[in-house]
């Protein structure tokens, strides 16, 4: 039985930059995805044509494999390709007329009409030049930033920056929505006033941390750290053979979350669970226990570290009359205190590093600069950059490289032909979880600091912004990346903000009819 007709090698990864380590064989039939698997390397290469790398440790060895370690969501692709929801030709609200009436209070709620591709087109550049002629570019708000599954040429979201740029001569003026570092807000706004490891604020660089803690750690902690299923869309299933990897030579695997994840169902040797958004409490007793029974490294932190006194002086008590003691900790985390000082003298007595793919809610909940920035002054109390004393990312990271496969020696960049969202500094922004202030308050300035995106160094923090400051309102949106009221909290106020009658036009490209998508004109 014939079972294809071609087989295409395709990049199925949703990290949008271009990159990832999803690559599929998508084998077609009679014009249809017929299904898709995984990449073998070997079916052209000999390990030794593509440099093969692996790691010997304690009697054990491990490989990147000869093939994609692609996951169930690019594994089951073909649902998406072909889900009903599809939308195969533009679209246009029933009752928003560009030549009367608009009716924003029906977005969400109106449905929709065909209409043709040039029509499409015309709509938007009549719209273009009358918002411009109107207000000037800065009222259009451009949302097209971070992760989607479009590649280098097509770019990942920010694709119609590429027109606003040469438009008018306001080139380049429109208002960009600035994403928030929200995959390391807490490192970005806490770690990195810690330790630097600009940008991100996460340790920096990572190169040889999984070959040294298979060597010489005795625990890793996965703190808020799910890496069978968080890395999907970056790193496939690597991080998952890692997991098996460090318990096959015998690396202790310590997990602390308040919930029993993928990972921790599986992999752990000690679950600890805490409450939500308590772990500073959790770290701060730690500290406590460290530093009255005499177990850090004080060489170390003579040497290397400045303002220990101070982080000493609040941990003791001395400043707030209130010592840090594991029974000050239990009652806001949930950890008995007598496990707490179990674990301190553990992680004390043991050579430990610290696991995260990225952070989770470990580091995007409220205040969460202050859990981020504690991590770092644990990992500097037992000596951190010593064998075996790490943090270490599962997502976005590298063992040789961002890329788990056998590196080439010549590694192809095509970002020359690059054109999508652009992470220097926007000339006119708003940050993004301000979005539906910035709409809905009609009579008042918003002010913030910093840029927010996350390429800028902790010197930008403290950059004061307003909006509209001396340029107009947005009376547009063009968005690529419909997926605020659901990425993001504050759904309910975002749809309340496009629904507003200052947004005069809102077009949304996209091939599902989903998320924001629904409240497009």
């Amino acid at each position: 039985m014939k079972i294809k007709d071609k087989t295409v090698v395709q990049n199925l990864g949703f990290c949008g930059f271009g990159g990832a380590a999803n690559f599929a064989c998508v084998d077609v039939l009679d014009g249809r995805v017929a299904r898709i698997r995984p990449l073998r390397y070997d079916q052209d290469y000999t390990p030794e044509d593509l440099n093969s790398w692996e790691y010997n440790v304690r009697g054990k060895t491990f490989t990147p494999g000869m093939k994609s370690l692609i996951p169930p969501l690019s594994l089951a692709y073909k649902t998406r390709a072909y889900s009903p929801n599809r939308v195969p030709f533009p679209l246009k609200r029933v009752d928003w007329d560009p030549n009367g009436e608009r009716n924003p209070q029906n977005r969400g709620i109106s449905g929709y009409e065909r209409i043709s591709w040039d029509e499409a087109t015309e709509i938007i550049a009549a719209e273009l030049v009358r918002i411009h002629d109107t207000y000037g570019n800065r009222a259009i708000l451009v949302q097209g930033e971070g992760h989607g599954e479009t590649k280098i040429i097509s770019g990942p979201h920010g694709c119609q920056s590429v027109l606003l740029d040469n438009i008018g001569p306001e080139k380049g003026e429109y208002t960009v929505q600035a994403r928030q570092p929200d995959s390391w807000e807490g490192w970005y706004w806490g770690a990195k006033h810690v330790w630097g490891c600009e940008s991100h604020g996460q340790q920096n660089p990572q190169d040889n941390e999984v070959w040294d803690i298979s060597n010489n750690s005795d625990a890793l902690l996965f703190w808020g750290a799910d890496p069978e299923t968080t890395p999907w869309g970056w790193g496939g299933l690597l991080p998952s053979r890692l997991c098996y990897w460090f318990a096959e030579i015998g690396v202790k695997q310590i997990h602390i979350a308040p919930d029993v994840n993928y990972t921790n169902a599986v992999h752990a040797d000690r679950w600890i669970p805490v409450l939500p958004n308590t772990d500073a409490a959790f770290q701060l007793a730690i500290a406590y226990v460290w530093m009255t029974e005499g177990l850090y490294d004080k060489e170390y932190i003579e040497t290397h570290a400045e303002g220990f006194d101070w982080f000493e002086y609040y941990v003791l008590g001395s400043e707030d009359g209130v010592p840090k003691t594991p029974k000050w900790a239990e009652e806001k985390c949930g950890i008995p205190s007598y496990r707490i000082k179990a674990f301190a003298r553990y992680w004390a007595k043991h050579i430990v590093s610290i696991a995260h793919c990225n952070g989770g809610g470990f580091i995007r909940s409220c205040f969460a600069h202050e859990p981020a920035r504690l991590e770092a002054y644990l990992l500097a109390m037992q000596g951190l950059g010593k064998p075996g004393v790490h943090q270490l990312k599962l997502i976005e990271w590298g063992i040789q490289g961002i890329f788990p496969v056998p590196p080439s020696k010549v590694q192809p960049n095509l970002y020359a032909g690059y054109k999508g969202w652009k992470m220097s500094p926007p000339k006119h922004f708003i940050p993004k979880t301000m979005t539906p202030q910035a709409i809905l308050d009609q009579e008042n300035s918003i002010s913030w600091y910093g840029h927010v995106i996350c390429s800028m160094d902790r010197k930008d923090q403290f950059l004061g912004f307003e909006y509209p400051g001396d340029g107009p309102r947005i009376h547009m949106i063009w968005s690529d990346t419909p997926c605020w009221e659901t990425c993001w909290n504050g759904g309910n106020a975002y749809q309340e903000a496009v629904r507003h009658e200052s947004i005069e036009f809102y077009v949304v490209q996209h091939q599902w009819m989903e998320n924001d998508t629904l409240m497009a004109d």
